[in-house]
């Protein structure tokens, strides 16, 4: 345990530390020294890997030591670790009235230039901001968009940085229409407003359902068969699907465990054989689920290795290369994927490719065990963004766990200078009824840590848009990542 009480000793813990994480760090970086070509994500690699060695360790007790001594900012260290480690340690031997162990204090620019870089690159990304606040706001454009101007104009009158075309959803005719728009709306108005396009990739759905009996709604301990084929006739005594992805199939093991409709129907696999996989259900809503057709499935402890590129998207990058500011990625899993996406750029665009900004949607565990090196893939050749896709994710790790991967996705990136999206069901419930619930309102006041909120479509997005405006702004002005602003409050005057 460290000494609380010891600077002497606290000193030569926070000396270890730090050559520790340089040691450690610069093993990290190395590997990928050669994968960067943009010049100015070395000094962002090298950060993210001693960040990445500084986290091996438990720092709590250190933390503890530092708070008497008014030196406890270790937890606010993601985008400046060594220049953090190096001011406290001066500091602290000038307490201790030691000799400083290091040549120098680390200079102002030194300290924040971590902080400059992920301004900079957010600027890169989203473009400079249009409101008071700094946290851009992002909004998926319905269908609508295509024929009703005025509701893009009001988007961005009302606070909107980036628009969102969800390419799962329309054809490219639409998809003109709605930037024809979005770019008229931005002369009109004067503001600013970069468009994402977001590749649909794979889709892994039930592709056909046949119920036992006719059988509206599925149960626990119900059985189901998913097989590579479409069932032909109802059985009585089994549910019947197929898979919109049947190369899945073989990949699975017995005891693993499926989520189908949004988490919302569980099984696990019992057994497999020639006509399938036989599933058990094992977790259902009180009256049960309807197991219908086009309903997503997730595996998440099966490691899929599907190419996030499907035909589809290769015909709409066509389009999106020479439309979109920001491509979106969907189920992007390794390095490998995101250098499958910019072989398919340099394609359609040439050596401007890498001026195009990429989005890489986190969406599975394998996903997060491969961000340090998702991010070195992408951000050290061209402008580079993640998005915390909360949906599918939640499904994959489990909803438990939810809210500390958030933070780790959230800490990781500003370690590396690169902004971050907050995305899936923000004010979900305003944006349909024109009513927020309580919990939702302190999620997108939660938000205001990433670079970027995003809302999806809903009768009510233009209100939604407007109260998300005023609780970025409000919140804005209180916190700065994790770091409080310590504004004066007002609450509580006399």
């Amino acid at each position: 345990m460290v000494n609380v009480v010891n600077s002497n000793n606290l000193l030569q813990d926070l000396q270890q530390l730090r050559e520790t994480v340089i040691r450690e760090g610069e093993a990290i970086y190395q590997p990928w020294r050669s994968l960067i070509t943009r010049e100015t994500f070395h000094h962002s690699a090298q950060n993210l890997a001693h960040y990445l060695a500084l986290r091996k360790q438990d720092l709590r007790q250190i933390q503890l030591a530092l708070m008497p001594w008014g030196l406890s900012s270790l937890g606010k260290i993601e985008s400046r670790v060594i220049p953090n480690l190096d001011a406290v340690t001066c500091t602290l031997a000038e307490i201790c009235q030691q000799p400083n162990p290091l040549k120098s204090r680390p200079s102002l620019t030194d300290f924040f230039a971590g902080d400059q870089l992920l301004h900079k690159n957010t600027i890169e990304v989203f473009g400079n901001s249009s409101q008071a606040r700094q946290v851009r706001i992002m909004v998926t454009l319905p269908r609508e968009a295509a024929d009703n101007y005025e509701l893009v104009k009001e988007l961005l009158i009302r606070g909107t940085d980036c628009l969102r075309i969800n390419c799962a959803h329309d054809r490219p005719e639409e998809w003109q229409k709605m930037i024809e728009h979005i770019n008229k709306a931005k002369l009109q108005t004067r503001r600013n407003c970069r468009l994402l396009m977001d590749l649909a990739g794979p889709k892994i759905r039930l592709e056909e359902v046949l119920s036992p009996n006719g059988e509206k709604r599925i149960h626990p301990d119900e059985i189901i068969l998913l097989s590579k084929d479409k069932p032909s006739q109802p059985h009585p005594d089994y549910w019947q699907v197929s898979c919109s992805v049947p190369e899945i199939l073989p990949k699975l093991k017995i005891g693993t465990r499926i989520w189908i409709d949004d988490g919302h129907l569980g099984a696990i696999i019992e057994s497999i054989d020639s006509q399938g996989i036989w599933l058990r259900v094992t977790h259902t809503r009180p009256k049960g689920e309807k197991l219908k057709a086009d309903k997503g499935i997730n595996f998440p402890e099966t490691i899929i290795n599907l190419n996030p590129l499907t035909a589809k998207d290769l015909a709409d990058l066509d389009f999106v290369a020479n439309h979109a500011d920001l491509i979106g990625y969907s189920f992007v899993q390794t390095a490998r994927d995101i250098q499958l996406l910019q072989t398919e750029l340099e394609k359609r665009l040439g050596a401007q490719w890498r001026n195009k900004a990429i989005i890489a949607k986190i969406e599975t565990q394998e996903a997060i065990n491969n961000l340090p090196e998702l991010i070195v893939q992408a951000a050290g050749k061209q402008p580079f963004g993640v998005m915390i896709a909360r949906g599918d994710l939640a499904v994959e790790i489990g909803y438990q766990r939810l809210a500390e991967m958030q933070e780790e996705i959230l800490w990781l990136c500003q370690a590396a200078h690169v902004p971050v999206i907050w995305a899936t069901q923000v004010l979900e419930t305003l944006v349909k009824t024109g009513i927020p619930s309580r919990a939702e309102i302190t999620d997108a006041a939660m938000g205001e840590r990433a670079e970027c909120v995003m809302l999806n479509k809903g009768s009510f997005i233009i209100e939604a848009v407007s109260i998300l405006d005023d609780v970025l702004t409000r919140m804005e002005a209180h916190q700065s990542k994790k770091g409080s602003q310590l504004r004066a409050l007002h609450s509580w005057d006399n």
